[in-house]
């Protein structure tokens, strides 16, 4: 089972002024394979949100209806599995097995099915390890692949997946996507938000696109959809395939060494590593999930203190305290000259606004007030987050809590900006403004380290790539 049916459906998150989602009436029958799709922040994420059941009465407004089975999907989860767009927010347990365990054990499976189910799903998925590996010990990838493991383990009737490729590399991604098609039954509805569009319509038969300001845009077989809208929603942020972007290469040669890193390692996670990171350059670290390249950011950004070799930054970027490793310099130094973007973008929000959010790091480096609300403003509509100013940022969809992580790296105008999936989440049309901001960044001295599984990414903006391998 798992027909869905929605009538006039809005949601408006508590304290928020925008519905997240408005206006929604679909249909989609058992065995339907759908990819929703929209530009960022129009609700893909609440809807989803809102068919597995997890929009608690109290956290917020609701209008219209949404079924399950003809059920309000609060009172009909086990009918749904869903895999969010942060992997590592729904795993529990501290081995993989068990994780993966966990849900059956909760639905009562007999006990003896339990373990071959769990085999069952970690192979589907092409997850590399043992059921005893430790889940903090996975990388973000690899967070994904357990987390649909999970999901497929429970045989839902209805499978809901939040971009579930998104943190993973080319081979992943392709395993995620055989697992996802092996693991549908003839009876087995699924509904898809996914960036890479190209990649994912082989596993869909129908395409819907919301409308930022409420309803549904579009609705056909793929082909239909995109033949009639393919340009104005390409103009929107949709990724419309055949539709190549534009590249944004250097526009004068690499200038002064800012960062080197001299057998720079922290076993197990990350193998030596020798690198040099320039002013005026972007440089793409790239590799398979579980090479280090996470880690590699960590350490580089100064917030990670090396297990061997070391960190050495440069006059150019330290000035007085070039001799000191950038793990040890004081908070508001490290933030003037080294700004990072983290995987998983809630991990840097410390405050209650998005304004607050970016106003943090200006703020504790001395800056004016005025200052500050000249550069938040400034931060604020460059990267379309005006209208949010007063949200709190654990409300933002992953685009915009993306755009957010990025602005605040930006706030205090370091000299070297090291970002982890800079492009996660995004539509074409704030991919490429971040693509245009990051470029502008670079061609004014600036140097980037973008670990990234985004080729398009690569190709458009690096200047020199580094390649990681498993430890």
């Amino acid at each position: 089972m798992g027909a869905v049916t929605l009538r006039g459906f809005g949601w408006r998150h508590a304290g928020r002024r925008a519905w997240a989602v408005r206006g929604v009436d679909l249909r989609v029958e058992l065995g339907e394979r759908v990819l929703l799709l929209g530009p960022s922040g129009a609700g893909k994420s609440t809807l989803l949100a809102a068919l597995a059941g997890l929009l608690p009465e109290d956290s917020g407004e609701q209008e219209g209806t949404v079924e399950i089975d003809g059920l309000d999907p609060r009172k009909g989860r086990e009918r749904v599995g869903i895999v969010f767009q942060d992997p590592e927010t729904q795993l529990v347990m501290a081995r993989s097995g068990d994780d993966v365990a966990f849900g059956l054990e909760n639905r009562g499976v007999p006990a003896e099915e339990i373990w071959p189910r769990v085999d069952e799903a970690l192979t589907r998925v092409g997850f590399p390890y043992h059921r005893d590996r430790p889940t903090a010990a996975l990388s973000g990838g690899e967070q994904q692949r357990l987390a649909l493991a999970g999901v497929l383990a429970l045989r839902p009737g209805l499978l809901l997946l939040d971009e579930p490729t998104a943190n993973l590399d080319p081979t992943g991604a392709a395993l995620i996507r055989a697992a996802v098609a092996g693991a549908l039954d003839a009876d087995t509805t699924l509904i898809l938000v996914e960036h890479r569009v190209a990649e994912a319509l082989p596993l869909v038969d129908r395409v819907v696109v919301l409308e930022p300001g409420g309803g549904v845009r579009a609705d056909g077989p793929p082909e239909a959809v995109f033949g009639a809208h393919g340009d104005a929603l390409a103009a929107e942020g949709v990724w419309v395939p055949g539709r190549p972007v534009p590249p944004r290469h250097a526009t004068a040669p690499a200038g002064d060494v800012l960062l080197t890193a001299d057998r720079l390692g922290l076993p197990p996670r990350l193998a030596a590593v020798d690198l040099t990171v320039r002013a005026g350059e972007a440089l793409a670290v790239l590799g398979p999930n579980g090479a280090g390249k996470s880690t590699l950011a960590l350490l580089l950004g100064g917030l990670l203190k090396p297990g061997v070799g070391r960190v050495a930054a440069t006059a150019a970027l330290a000035g007085a305290d070039a001799r000191t490793p950038p793990h040890r310099w004081r908070a508001p130094a490290l933030a003037r000259r080294i700004g990072s973007v983290f995987q998983d973008p809630e991990h840097q929000f410390v405050t209650n606004t998005v304004f607050d959010e970016l106003a943090l790091g200006p703020r504790r480096t001395g800056q004016p007030e005025a200052a500050v609300r000249s550069t938040v403003d400034a931060l604020l509509s460059r990267l379309r987050l005006t209208k949010l100013a007063a949200a709190n940022p654990y409300t933002l969809s992953g685009g915009e809590a993306r755009r957010l992580s990025v602005a605040t790296a930006l706030a205090t105008a370091p000299r070297l900006l090291v970002c982890d999936e800079p492009t996660f989440g995004q539509d074409r049309r704030t991919w490429l403004e971040l693509v245009d901001l990051f470029a502008e960044l670079r061609d004014a001295g600036h140097g980037l380290v973008a670990v990234t599984h985004d080729a398009e990414f690569v190709a458009a903006l690096a200047d020199r790539r580094l390649t990681l391998d498993r430890p």
